[in-house]
């Protein structure tokens, strides 16, 4: 069984390229993005990583660590760095698990648990290992998502996915389609009428069932 929203993520034994650690003790008090590709020196993940490099700023603004994943080695990960940093013009900082044996990426359901990797292998061997997990502060997966081979993954997207989720956490709202931080923003069914006002103050009832106030501070 893979990992579900509200899992607790597993405490995993993780080798990378800035040592070796606990998941849980990596994650601290933060924020976690575990972004995993399935092999060094490929074209689109290169650019991905080179893409979470220059995000730098944004994750340390947000409390939030992000780690990658790739079913290779941690010498391979160290070189592959110096290509990430060549063609995004950042350094990359973040630590890269190595996966080599695919035990982090059967354990978080990345790959069948039966999966045969030959010697040699190709991306295409571990294409399914191409995912973005989000977790919390509590160790608990708050999103997840899952892209094919082809289409390289948009960490705008999951800047906003981000915002949305520290947002909302804990806090009676949720966010409506296309939301980024600073737009108003959806009261929770949980509360009627008065008690949103309560709580928010003013709230703008659209339908009875879609009311929406600013987002609180």
């Amino acid at each position: 069984m893979g990992l579900r929203i509200n899992d607790v993520v597993p405490n995993l034994d993780l080798v990378t390229d800035q040592g070796n650690f606990k998941f849980h003790d990596f994650i601290g008090d933060n924020w976690t993005i575990l972004f995993s590709h399935p092999k060094d020196f490929t074209p689109v993940c290169t650019t991905e990583f080179g893409a979470v490099a220059q995000l730098a700023a944004e994750w340390e603004k947000r409390n939030t660590k992000v780690i990658g994943l790739s079913v290779d080695g941690v010498e391979e990960h160290k070189e592959w760095k110096c290509d990430i940093e060549k063609f995004a013009g950042a350094k990359a900082t973040f630590p890269i698990i190595a996966d080599e044996d695919c035990a982090v990426s059967k354990a978080l359901d990345m790959l069948p648990a039966n999966a045969y990797l030959p010697d040699g292998r190709t991306a295409a061997d571990s294409a399914s290992v191409r995912v973005v997990f989000i977790f919390s502060p509590d160790k608990k997966l708050q999103l997840s998502m899952t892209y094919p081979m082809s289409v390289g993954r948009n960490f705008a997207e999951v800047l906003r996915a981000l915002d949305a989720l520290q947002a909302t956490y804990g806090v009676p709202i949720a966010t409506p389609a296309n939301w980024v931080h600073g737009q108003d923003v959806i009261v929770a069914l949980s509360l009627n009428d008065e008690q949103a006002k309560a709580k928010f103050g003013n709230i703008d009832i659209k339908l009875p069932y879609l009311r929406t106030t600013k987002l609180p501070n």
